[in-house]
């Protein structure tokens, strides 16, 4: 599996492990992979620009499970395409010589819809809108089915939407952050649903249809189906880190308005860091998340059984024992 030092790939390498499966992972040579100590993992090293590694990665795997990706909200073009687009590319070169696959589970993100104002289904078209994350997902997503339509490669593609939970970076440990510092804001009053998926719940789901032989050649959406609002969600965090709720509020017209002109400096003078507010970012907390999942329930009985007080509690508890 690709992506064991991140989060969502970190979570699934710790569960397979637990359950006494054989896991070879690929990771570079400075991969912080303590979350794996004590596990049986096995270790090869390099990237997803190694042929070699690549190879003896994935020589004798019935399974491979795509996680890695660049997922922020801001990066350069070439560190999302080369995540993104080039490493999906040489992973599916490489997993055509895997004798024994007989499943590629692909992490995509239902960011590859294009921000629709109403959440779709699977049937709804890759779609660009010219961000840099939604546009190299859907491009690496659109290599994973021509690989499955002309090589007749076993994939199935997993879309979750906004995955949580301990040692998550984007809407764990940097909103507990902007939480503590008062510097969170929500869009529309935090009204839009969030599609949150506890990082569990995900690993479940993508475990379950890795699992099911109806799932080759099929996409799911991910979430835990709960509708909850980033209100809500940030009620919970803010309860349970004993910080104040955000006071910031703005409208998503202004949100995105001031977005766009925070990023030209950052853009333009190839400024360090990141933009204090993205455009991506104001999508994501303004837009609708709660993309349905009745597919992955009616086809491979996906039941998320982590709730979000649950998944909150645990994620909090975590970032509490990360500052002591």
């Amino acid at each position: 599996m690709t992506g064991a030092s991140g989060f969502l790939g970190g979570r699934l390498a710790e569960v397979l492990a637990a359950r006494g499966e054989d896991v070879v992972i690929l990771a570079r040579a400075k991969s912080d992979l303590k979350h794996l100590a004590g596990t049986k993992v096995r270790v090869v090293r390099g990237d997803l620009s190694d042929a070699a590694a690549l190879g003896e990665a994935v020589r004798d795997a019935t399974q491979i499970f795509h996680c890695a990706a660049c997922s922020t909200d801001w990066a350069s073009w070439k560190t999302y395409f080369d995540a993104n687009v080039v490493g999906t590319k040489n992973l599916l070169a490489a997993a055509r010589g895997a004798a024994k696959l007989e499943r590629f589970v692909h992490v995509s993100t239902t960011d590859v819809y294009g921000y629709p104002v109403v959440p779709c289904g699977e049937e709804h078209p890759i779609v660009d809108a010219g961000l840099p994350y939604n546009q190299t997902k859907g491009q690496g997503e659109a290599l994973v089915w021509k690989a499955f339509r002309e090589d007749g490669l076993p994939v199935t593609v997993v879309r979750p939407a906004t995955i949580y939970g301990p040692r998550g970076k984007d809407f764990t440990v940097e909103i507990g952050e902007m939480l503590r510092l008062r510097l969170m804001a929500t869009i529309d009053g935090g009204r839009a649903p969030g599609g949150f998926a506890y990082v569990d719940n995900v690993v479940d789901g993508m475990l379950a249809a890795a699992a099911s032989g109806s799932a080759v050649g099929e996409a799911y959406n991910l979430c835990d189906g709960t509708g909850a609002t980033w209100l809500e969600y940030l009620r919970l965090f803010a309860a349970r880190l004993k910080t104040p709720m955000p006071w910031i509020n703005l409208s998503f017209r202004a949100a995105d308005s001031l977005a766009g002109v925070l990023q030209i400096p950052h853009r333009l003078l190839r400024l360090g860091g990141r933009p204090l507010l993205t455009r991506h970012a104001v999508i994501l907390l303004g837009r609708d998340q709660e993309f349905p999942i009745a597919k992955a329930v009616r086809e491979f009985g996906f039941r998320p059984l982590v709730s979000l007080e649950e998944g909150i509690e645990r994620s909090a508890g975590w970032l509490r024992s990360r500052s002591r």
